[in-house]
């Protein structure tokens, strides 16, 4: 008898332990455990539809945020919002496959997911970006959360230099870094890691993903036009260069990452204390 009670109550335990990391997969009788594994956490993999080469899927970045935010979630659960491909590429809609909405609009629905994603319980969100052309509108983004009340906060998957994965980085490399920007070495080796079957490795070289140099330089000032006067292949690097090795190399440092940062961010109280109060004091400054 003692034996049958045990191995319910380990069964039990196993099931509330193995309920699915995707919001998409979780039965609505998962919801409540979902909530109390994660401590309310989401990740919201942010990726785009745009052209990587001539060689690379269009959904690179899509793929790319997918899989780290799964395998994240595996070593430190979190639930994972549907992918999400609303961000800022105007500089890529001169070539077809490209999805880009109007900025306003990309601002306004990323602000309605989170307090759409909010209402259903969760009050972290971790944004993981795997876009180039977003981390500006994304921290824009964040910040923004300062304008008005709320009782959930935003974090930003923005990683700093680790000198010792630099290091690893370089001995594997097979271009130059400087030029490494866009569907080159680094983007197509992840692919070449996580999805290898999508990726036409000899289509690498079919086009120059060289610096074009079409525009003349002023110095301490920025242009929106830049990437297009430099990359109008939208390819920056060289792809064909691109290894399995280097992939998994790449994979792994930004999975760990973002499990660590994960594991902080469940254990985190004082980001939503001090907006709390920071709003109160809004308030406070409002009614002298």
């Amino acid at each position: 008898m003692k034996k049958i009670i045990f191995l319910l109550l380990f069964s039990t335990g196993l099931f509330a332990q193995n309920i699915p990391t995707r919001w998409d997969e979780l039965t609505a009788s998962d919801w409540p455990k979902a909530l109390e594994k994660s401590n309310r956490t989401i990740i919201l993999p942010i990726g785009i539809l745009e052209k990587h080469g001539p060689h690379a899927p269009i959904g690179s970045d899509l793929i790319r945020a997918r899989q780290w935010a799964k395998r994240a979630a595996e070593i430190e659960y979190a639930v994972i919002f549907p992918d999400y491909f609303y961000g800022q590429v105007n500089e890529a809609k001169h070539i077809q496959g490209t999805f880009s909405l109007p900025s306003d609009l990309t601002m306004e629905l990323l602000e309605a997911t989170c307090k759409e994603i909010a209402r259903n319980g969760f009050n972290k969100i971790l944004i993981v970006n795997t876009h180039g052309g977003n981390p500006s509108m994304l921290r824009y983004f964040v910040q923004n959360q300062m304008e008005s009340q709320r009782d959930y906060a935003v974090y930003f998957f923005d990683p700093g230099a680790d000198p010792e994965y630099e290091k690893k980085l370089a001995e594997l490399r097979k271009s130059d870094a400087s030029q490494d920007m866009h569907a080159g070495e680094r983007e197509t080796s992840e692919l070449l890691y996580l999805r290898p079957e999508l990726v036409q490795l000899d289509r690498a070289t079919s086009e120059s993903g060289a610096d074009q140099k079409r525009l003349k330089e002023i110095p301490d000032v920025y242009r929106g036009i830049w990437w297009y006067a430099s990359f109008p292949n939208h390819y920056a690097g060289r792809g064909e260069t691109g290894t399995k090795e280097l992939g998994k190399l790449v994979t792994d440092h930004a999975v760990n990452s973002i499990a660590t940062a994960l594991k902080a961010i469940k254990e985190d109280t004082t980001t939503l204390e001090l907006q709390k109060k920071y709003f109160e004091d809004v308030k406070k400054a409002a009614d002298k």
